[in-house]
């Protein structure tokens, strides 16, 4: 009976499983005998007279039938492997001749697998020897904006922008020897009520009904020598003062409160050998105080003692209740270990740095609500707002680890993407009502609430940004149309050479930040911004990036540029009022905004016909296209001259009917064209907040059919997807010394 035909596939994977299976024939013997042969080896005819060592099979170069099309895809991934090896060797040579010994021919390409961003080797940049390098880390938005202003000029030797708009030691030294002593009554009050107010719910820094109760008992017992007690409260004061003051003239530093926490830092630095939860209170609260004075080193060296203080005291472990026996002071200790769980899951993915303890080696309970809940109320942090934020920051540590370490993995770059949006999509769905988001009206949702959303957003970015910067080097790459305005037609050639993979997380990367930037607009009109907290600034630097990237691409908008311009003007602001953290990100944004208009100026000039060199355009070797302003301008004018309704990321025939109103209200947050630099910026301010906001879900990116789709295949074929790596062709990391 004949064997029905298998009907060509080109699904690599199944084809390499099929390739596998040996056809059945004889063995040699067998065969010259014209017996029946077991197929074995040896086979049972071999092995019955004795000739097993004799018994072998032919070897037969089978023949298969594939479809052209197949084929086809075979030999052009083949070309493309071939041209990026060569184009990588090339830039290896260029940069550093002498940097590491060429790899051998037959060693495995790792492509896909590791992302090539992160070499075998760290590189250093050339230093004084009396000011060591600083590392930073590819996952940090410092680095990311770096290499998008390297995509805009063209010029890959675009240095780095050192942070040096923080508080220095000396300022912090000075603050200190003021000797500052502790206010009076009514004064101690008010900063540590404002303290708990602000940020005594964000996060579980205290008990807070104890540590009121703690105060009073200070000031009627004068026990102002407890270096426990003083550290403390003292870092409380400095957290008072921040939130209630606008400047501090007389400490020098332009952060109020900074001359109790320089006194508190001060008092900290005697390690204790038995470590009290006081203590780690007290590190906790200067941890988060150093992020206001924009020292995230600090910071994180910070929380790592607490971490490691923590460990000795066994906060990771759950303590039996005959040796704790009030449930509030147990879940105290078991809410301060997940705080300094969160922090160090927070603070690494700022900067691109590991977590300090693996999950496998925490064995206590989640936060739970203890009775009488009007216990819990007034002392501690509500459980399933911390469990949440515990979930978040499990799923951030997780992102740095799969997709900005050197570890080795099995799975594509794609498929621990996948992974990673698959836990935010069970995240989102699964959160409480009570923590999900009054889009009508973002000022009735709590504060933490609105936290815990943007700090999910800048989640989304940190998996897809790659991606999406992937997409604009592909699309420059594409075959220059200087001679041709560009078409809708031809707008529509080029997205279809993209993976639809790849144009997905990029639209997923876009409708978090225009949500983050959203919801950060909101509370600026509405006042309810802090004006010297780093992580708003943090998050809308981040989302600006993205919405400059999304106006290049025809997924995006080119009225997103006008959201980075509300941005960088949003910044300035800020930065005026002496928020430190928006200095620096001002800075950054700025020379980002530099390139734009400097490719602007660019595409102008070429539109009327002048013909000029941009002294920052490298060549390609191979063909001598130009690989920066000019593969910009193709893309730009290909994406501003095609149809609204083709680059509206909303209005594709798949969307679903929730996210229609999205198109509309982001014509009314970002409305100007980007073809002229905006010299003045716009003005957000006079917008009102509903409109600021109206359209835009946490959930929107996971909405989208094709993410769905993206989501559900449960084993992803990447191999002709690994281009998405391409971005990481540079095999070095940013370093950059003290000063530059």
């Amino acid at each position: 009976m004949a064997r029905k035909r298998r009907e060509p596939t080109s699904d690599l994977e199944q084809e390499g499983r099929e390739s596998q299976k040996r056809k059945f024939v004889a063995c040699q013997r067998c065969h010259s005998h014209k017996i029946k042969c077991s197929g074995d080896l040896p086979c049972s005819k071999c092995r019955s007279v004795g000739c097993a060592d004799e018994c072998a099979y032919a070897t037969r170069d089978r023949q298969v039938k594939v479809s052209e099309n197949y084929l086809d895809q075979i030999l052009a991934e083949n070309q493309r492997l071939r041209e990026q090896s060569s184009a990588s060797a090339r830039a290896t040579e260029i940069h550093d001749p002498q940097r590491a010994p060429s790899r051998p021919a037959d060693a495995p390409d790792s492509t896909g697998i590791q992302n090539p961003l992160i070499g075998d080797r760290a590189w250093f940049h050339r230093y004084d020897p009396s000011s060591p390098p600083i590392y930073i880390g590819e996952a940090a938005c410092s680095a990311f904006a770096t290499r998008f202003r390297r995509f805009l000029s063209g010029n890959s030797a675009m240095p780095h922008i050192a942070r040096t708009q923080y508080e220095r030691e000396e300022k912090i030294a000075a603050a200190n020897e003021a000797d500052i002593q502790w206010p009076s009554l009514h004064h101690a009050r008010l900063l540590v009520r404002i303290a708990i107010h602000q940020i005594g719910h964000l996060y579980h820094l205290m008990m807070r009904k104890s540590t009121l109760d703690k105060l009073e008992e200070i000031y009627q017992t004068q026990d102002f020598d407890c270096r426990a007690s003083k550290c403390k409260f003292f870092a409380l004061f400095a957290f008072g003062q921040a939130y209630s003051i606008r400047s501090e003239p007389y400490s020098g530093s332009r952060v109020p409160g900074t001359s109790y926490f320089a006194r508190a830092m001060g008092l900290v630095q005697i390690l204790p050998e038995r470590t009290s939860v006081t203590h780690l209170e007290t590190l906790l609260l200067l941890s988060l105080f150093s992020y206001y004075l924009n020292r995230r080193h600090s910071a994180y060296i910070l929380i790592g003692n607490a971490m490691r203080m923590g460990l000795t005291i066994g906060l990771n472990h759950n303590i039996p209740e005959s040796q704790l026996i009030d449930p509030a002071e147990r879940q105290h200790r078991i809410q301060i270990w997940w705080t300094i769980y969160i922090f160090d899951r927070m603070w690494g993915s700022k900067m691109g740095l590991p977590m300090q303890i693996l999950d496998e080696d925490i064995h206590v309970d989640i936060p739970s609500t203890i009775s009488p809940r009007w216990r819990h109320e007034e002392e501690l942090s509500d459980s399933e707002y911390m469990t949440a934020n515990i979930k978040l920051a499990r799923i951030v540590g997780e992102t740095i680890t799969k997709l900005y370490s050197r570890r080795k993995y099995q799975e594509t770059f794609l498929q621990r993407v996948q992974k990673l949006l698959k836990a935010l999509k069970h995240w989102v769905e699964t959160l409480p009502e009570s923590l999900r988001l009054n889009m009508e009206d973002l000022e009735s949702s709590k504060k933490p609430v609105v936290s815990l959303h943007m700090a999910f957003n800048q989640c989304v970015i940190l998996s897809t940004r790659p991606t999406l910067l992937h997409l604009l080097i592909t699309l420059r790459q594409a075959k220059p149309a200087a001679d041709s305005a560009g078409t809708e037609s031809e707008t529509e050639n080029e997205t279809a050479s993209v993976s639809q993979p790849v144009l997905t997380l990029s639209e997923a990367c876009i409708h978090a930040a225009r949500h983050s930037h959203s919801m950060i607009l909101t509370r600026w009109i509405n006042g309810s911004m802090p004006t010297f907290g780093y992580f708003h600034a943090h998050y809308l630097f981040s989302s600006a990036l993205i919405l400059a990237m999304s106006s290049f691409v025809p997924i995006g908008n080119p009225s997103d540029m006008t959201g980075f311009d509300s941005a960088l003007d949003l910044l300035r602001s800020m930065t005026e009022n002496g928020n430190l953290a928006a200095a620096e990100f001002c800075t950054n944004l700025e020379q980002v905004k530099n390139c734009l208009d400097a490719y602007r100026g660019l595409k102008v000039g070429r539109s009327e016909g002048v013909v000029e060199v941009a002294p920052a355009t490298n060549v390609h070797p191979d063909n001598g296209s130009a690989s920066g302003f000019a593969g910009l301008s193709t893309l730009a004018s290909m994406t501003a001259n095609s149809s609204m309704h083709a680059l509206a990321p909303n209005t594709s025939a798949s969307a679903p009917a929730s996210v229609a109103p999205l198109m509309s209200t982001h014509e009314t947050l970002a409305s100007a064209p980007t073809a002229q630099p905006i010299q003045q910026g716009i003005d957000p301010y006079s917008f009102p907040a509903r409109d600021t906001v109206s359209g835009y879900t946490t959930e929107m990116a996971f909405l989208e059919p094709t993410m769905q789709d993206f989501l559900a295949q449960s084993d992803i074929d990447l191999g002709l997807l690994h281009p998405v790596d391409a971005f990481f062709n540079e095999a070095e990391n940013l370093y950059t010394c003290h000063e530059l």
